[in-house]
């Protein structure tokens, strides 16, 4: 169980650091990080407002409420014919400065802002990102498990799962099936690109069978205890070629530099540039066409980025991805992710799966 009312305090302190009245919290992730409590993402409104002083309160729709474990605040259940918005705008009643999530829905923030005269609106990530960017060792622990069940899986796609004559949606559904198995809650996302559908990164899994020869991204993760994974490593389906083996062994060294790159007191965007440089170095800049890295928690992509004109300097807690990739439209793609965590004077590695280029059939 986390101290949710230690980070509600914390909270509070940079709301009193910013001149921030009043927080308003809708569905989405920063509500069970100060609450505890995952919202469904519905018409009904569930929104926790959180005062700079004083306990914060929970407006949630009455057939919820049994979903919601007390004790941590004020809950305040309600009706189906409840003016539940007005009920809210009254509990902020006299702010003049309130920061709302942001995913919160804009029906609901233009409702309250028809309410609310004369207040100054901003996004409550401007704060929030500040103590959930550095992870406490729960969290870290949580990601480590995910981690290694992402690595479990790596370990068993080259002997268990076809490659050749299969579609991508048929390996994507064994590889999600094998992230549950592994110990994840649920599987999140799986990305399969086969041939000239791997050098584009964001990939639509379809029904392209995969042809001896082919370069495979694998891009796949889950969540344990509301915490994500997410890695990257690429297959070739049958026997390699010298230059699919050379872009791979390029990424591969770029994935190693960005990490090593890692400490605390160093700039984000220095990780991007270490990964970067070696891909420029060797002749395929043109084709790293995104960012190094993201963060990862309860999200599987939030704060912080690592990315070029990123100055925010590394803590220790703070967790993201490495991945560099090559991306040659026509012909392939390579992609090699790692979750790590800053640790107290280098990096930690969360994920320690295989990268090499690994041939299966």
């Amino acid at each position: 169980m986390f101290d949710y009312a230690s980070r509600v305090a914390r909270l509070q302190v940079l709301m009193s650091e910013r001149g921030i009245d009043a927080v308003l919290l809708t569905a989405g992730s920063d509500l069970p990080y100060f609450s505890g409590y995952t919202a469904m993402p519905l018409e009904r409104i569930t929104a926790l407002v959180v005062p700079s002083e004083g306990d914060p309160t929970l407006f949630v729709p009455a057939l919820e409420a049994p979903r919601v474990e007390t004790g941590q605040f004020e809950m305040m259940p309600w009706g189906e014919t409840d003016d539940v918005l007005g009920s809210i705008a009254s509990r902020l009643s006299g702010s003049d400065a309130i920061a709302v999530g942001e995913t919160m829905w804009s029906s609901f923030l233009l409702a309250f802002q028809e309410r609310l005269a004369d207040v100054e609106w901003s996004v409550a990530t401007d704060l929030t990102k500040e103590l959930r960017m550095r992870k406490e060792p729960d969290e870290i622990d949580r990601l480590r498990r995910a981690a290694q069940a992402t690595d479990r899986v790596l370990a068993r796609i080259p002997s268990e799962v076809g490659f050749v004559g299969r579609t991508e949606s048929e390996i994507a559904a064994e590889i999600a099936r094998m992230v549950v198995e592994e110990g994840h809650d649920r599987s999140w996302f799986t990305i399969v690109a086969s041939g000239p559908d791997s050098a584009s990164p964001h990939h639509e899994t379809g029904q392209r069978v995969v042809q001896s020869g082919d370069m495979v991204v694998c891009d796949f993760g889950g969540t344990i205890d509301g915490y994500h994974s997410d890695v990257t490593r690429t297959f070739v389906a049958g026997e390699s070629t010298d230059r699919q083996r050379e872009v791979h062994s390029v990424v591969d060294e770029a994935n190693r530099a960005g990490r090593a790159a890692i400490a605390p007191g160093v700039p984000c965007q220095e990780v991007d540039r270490a990964a970067r440089q070696v891909i420029e170095e060797a002749g395929y800049g043109e084709y790293f066409i995104h960012r190094t890295g993201h963060g990862i928690g309860l999200e599987g992509h939030e704060h912080p980025y690592i990315v070029e004109g990123n100055d925010l300097m590394l803590e220790a807690g703070m967790t993201f991805s490495v991945e560099p990739g090559i991306y040659v439209p026509g012909e392939f793609g390579v992609r090699i992710e790692d979750i790590v965590a800053c640790g107290l004077d280098s990096v930690d590695n969360l994920n320690k799966a295989d990268r090499h280029l690994i041939e299966v059939g």
